[in-house]
């Protein structure tokens, strides 16, 4: 039995702006109109975060496009979505943020058996000099990736 996964929406900031250490998956608590706009891809993570409050978590800032067949049925596109998570992880992740530094960044969102999903990630934010060496690293890389297809 293999698991079919729809990528829908990606954070690519989140791995250069952050150390990604442990990754979660959680479910998305969402209305019908958003699952549609969802599935046809009309989804945005940039600037999007994770909170934690009162022993929940809540994704903020996402973007979900309104669904334009649901008239007057839609959602606000920007409100705060509850992620789905058992409490052991819901208290992992609180404890790990009162921590300096660290913070939860939503990497991506994906279909997986037709339910949405987020994937989530307990971050630690990158200094200059980090950032730096990850685009220079990322120069060389493509520089001998062009030498080697012009020989």
């Amino acid at each position: 039995m293999t698991e079919e996964i729809k990528v829908v929406a990606t954070n690519r900031k989140a791995g250069f702006e952050y150390f990604l250490l442990e990754k979660f998956e959680a479910g998305l608590s969402l209305q019908g109109s958003e699952i549609k706009s969802i599935r046809a891809g009309q989804m945005s993570l940039v600037e999007s975060y994770i909170e934690i409050e009162a022993g929940q978590a809540w994704l903020r800032g996402a973007h979900i496009a309104p669904y334009e067949q649901a008239s007057r049925y839609n959602h606000d596109p920007l409100r705060a979505r509850r992620l789905l998570l058992n409490k052991r992880e819901i208290r992992q992740l609180f404890n790990a943020v009162r921590q300096k530094g660290m913070t939860i960044v939503p990497t991506r969102v994906y279909l997986k058996e037709g339910r949405a999903k987020i994937e989530i990630a307990l971050a630690k934010g990158k200094k200059l000099h980090d950032k730096r060496a990850v685009i220079a690293e990322r120069d060389a890389q493509r520089d001998t990736e062009r030498e080697s297809r012009v020989r």
